[in-house]
């Protein structure tokens, strides 16, 4: 399958390469969702291949297609956690879930 370049998952996985929490956009994902950083991006981003979930969470926004990515993996809860306690890291998410 070829790249959309829908921004899905540039903002609903966690990618620790970035130190990048769950549902959150990537810092390098510009406004048209596209990679700022494409000739430089990690070595994780550059492994990425569009697949079977790309075509599982079509959706016309990136808002949904997020949320049916999150909602696919069982990930909805988990991530509207992060954003509710206004985790900027990995490292915050994880030492939030520790105390819980």
């Amino acid at each position: 399958m070829e790249c959309t370049c829908c921004g899905a998952c540039c903002v609903a996985p966690d990618i620790a390469a970035l130190d990048k929490p769950l549902g959150l956009r990537c810092p390098h994902l510009g406004a048209d969702n596209l990679c700022t950083v494409y000739e430089r991006r990690p070595q994780v981003c550059r492994d990425y291949a569009a697949d079977e979930v790309c075509r599982r969470i079509e959706a016309p926004t990136l808002e949904e297609r997020v949320n049916n990515y999150l909602a696919l993996f069982q990930l909805t809860a988990e991530a509207e956690a992060v954003r509710e306690s206004g985790c900027a890291s990995m490292r915050m998410a994880r030492a939030l879930r520790e105390r819980k």
